[in-house]
């Protein structure tokens, strides 16, 4: 029963450093903020928790476990918040293609704003 733990360890693992080298290479080639944003959110994240579910697998009788879940948590809990932060910021910085955007609510809230 060991053995089929280790598969399914070494498959999580692979699968996570898969998706964080796909997420290395979005960010790098893709040429727009909000792009970029998408590639360094989704599939690091994903990939994360996939290494870490794999270590967990691995290591499940050791006391640092929970350091693996805390990881994880803390990571799920502030990607998405630095995620909004960046793509607020960019598009207050004018870094965004319009072309892009179907609907434009930061736009109206923003006219609001001005005097």
């Amino acid at each position: 029963m060991n053995t089929v733990f280790d598969w399914i360890s070494g498959i999580l693992i692979i699968f996570g450093a898969v998706l964080a080298l796909t997420a290395a290479i979005g960010i790098v080639r893709f040429p727009d903020t909000l792009l970029r944003m998408h590639s360094a959110t989704k599939p690091q994240v994903i990939g994360l928790i996939s290494v870490l579910t794999g270590t967990c697998i691995r290591v499940y009788d050791d006391p640092n476990v929970w350091m693996l879940v805390l990881v994880g948590l803390f990571t799920l809990l502030t990607a998405p918040v630095i995620a909004h932060l960046i793509g607020r910021t960019a598009y207050r910085e004018q870094l965004h293609r319009k072309d892009l955007l179907v609907v434009n609510e930061l736009e109206d809230e923003l006219d609001q704003r001005q005097p």
